[in-house]
C-alpha cells in the first residue's frame, strides 16, 4: 500500500510505502473506532441513568411546572370568585332600584287616575318587531349588559322623577287654587259691594261676603297656603289671613277661636278657626275676603268656582 504526500510547493510530493503489518493495524483501528464510540456513549448514558441525574432533573422541572400551574389556577379561582361577588352585589342593587321604580310607577298611576291594566309595573312591558334574516348575534360581556341596564334604569328613573315633580306641582297648583266656601255649614247673609251699614244705617262698602251659621262651627281654608296673620285686628275681631301665592290672599274674620298660628302651612279644607262674633259684628258669622294682587275682589266668583 502506497501513501502519497503532496507538499506546499506545486509539483513536490513524497511517496510512503506501508508494510503488510502496518496496513492490518490501520484497517483494524478504522473498524474499531465506531464501535468504541458507541460503546462509550452507551456506558455514559447508563452511568447517568444509574446515578438518577436525568430522572431527578426531569422530575424537578415537572414539579416546578405543576406548582406554577396550581398557582395560576388558584389566582383564576380567586379572581372569578371576586367577580361573581361583585356581580351579585350589582344585581342586588339593580333589583332594589327596579323595586323603587315599580313603586314610583304605581304611585304615579294612582295619582294620575290611570288604568292599572294599562300600566302594570309588576309585569314586563310587551315588546316585539321583525327580525333580520342572516343577522348573527354575539353574546356581549356580562359587565356590558349590566352597564347598559344601569344606564337604562338611570334614564327611566330620571324621567319618572320629572313626571312625579310635574304631577306634584300640578297637585300643588290645584291645592292653591282659590275655590269653594269657607264654611262647612251655614248660609250667605251679606254679599260683596255696596250695602247699608248695620250699625250706622248709611250706605257703605262691604269688601267681602258674610256667612252666618252656628256659633263655634268650623271655618276652613279655601286653598292651601301660609298663615300671615292670626290674631285680633281692628274691625275684624279675631282674624286669620292666608297667602296662597300667585297674588292671592284670603281673610276669615270675627272668629271665636283661632286654630292656626303665623307661619303655619295649611292645606285646602283645613280648619283654621271657629265661627264667632268678635269685632264689629251683630252675630255669629264669618266675614270672608279675597285679595288679588293687593286689591279685594268679589268672593262670589271664587265661591262658585269649579275646583281643578
Amino acid at each position: 500500500m502506497n501513501i502519497i504526500i503532496v507538499g506546499r510547493r506545486h509539483g513536490e510530493s513524497k511517496t510512503l510505502t506501508l508494510s503488510t503489518s502496518a496496513k492490518a493495524i490501520m484497517l483494524g483501528f478504522l473498524f474499531a473506532m465506531p464501535f468504541a464510540m458507541g460503546a462509550g456513549g452507551y456506558w455514559l448514558a447508563q452511568h447517568l441513568a444509574d446515578e438518577g441525574i436525568l430522572d431527578l432533573n426531569t422530575a424537578k422541572a415537572w414539579e416546578r411546572d405543576l406548582d406554577h400551574q396550581r398557582q395560576q389556577l388558584q389566582q383564576i379561582r380567586q379572581q372569578t370568585d371576586q367577580e361573581l361577588d361583585a356581580l351579585t352585589l350589582r344585581l342586588a342593587e339593580l333589583q332594589a332600584r327596579l323595586v323603587r321604580l315599580d313603586a314610583l310607577g304605581e304611585r304615579l298611576v294612582d295619582v294620575a287616575d290611570l288604568h292599572s291594566e294599562e300600566f302594570d309595573f309588576g309585569m314586563a312591558p310587551a315588546v316585539g318587531g321583525p327580525g333580520q334574516l342572516g343577522a348573527s348575534y354575539q353574546a356581549p360581556e356580562i359587565n356590558e349588559v349590566l352597564d347598559r341596564l344601569a344606564e337604562s334604569i338611570d334614564s327611566r328613573e330620571q324621567q319618572l322623577q320629572v313626571l312625579d315633580d310635574l304631577m306634584a306641582a300640578d297637585k300643588l297648583s290645584k291645592d292653591t287654587f282659590v275655590a269653594g266656601r269657607p264654611i262647612t255649614r251655614g248660609w250667605m247673609s251679606s254679599r260683596y259691594g255696596k250695602r247699608t251699614d248695620p250699625f250706622t244705617g248709611r250706605p257703605a262698602w262691604h269688601a267681602g261676603v258674610d256667612f252666618a251659621g252656628k256659633d263655634g262651627s268650623d271655618i276652613v281654608a279655601v286653598a292651601a297656603g301660609v298663615v300671615t296673620w292670626s290674631g285680633d285686628r281692628y274691625g275684624y275681631g279675631n282674624l286669620v289671613e292666608i297667602n296662597h301665592g300667585n297674588g292671592y290672599k284670603t281673610r276669615y274674620a270675627h272668629c271665636k277661636e283661632l286654630k292656626v298660628n303665623v307661619g303655619d302651612v295649611v292645606r285646602k279644607g283645613d280648619v283654621v278657626a271657629l265661627m264667632g262674633s268678635t269685632g264689629r259684628s251683630t252675630g255669629p258669622h264669618v266675614h270672608f275676603e279675597v285679595y288679588k294682587n293687593g286689591r279685594t275682589v268679589d268672593p262670589a266668583a271664587y265661591i262658585h268656582r269649579r275646583p281643578r
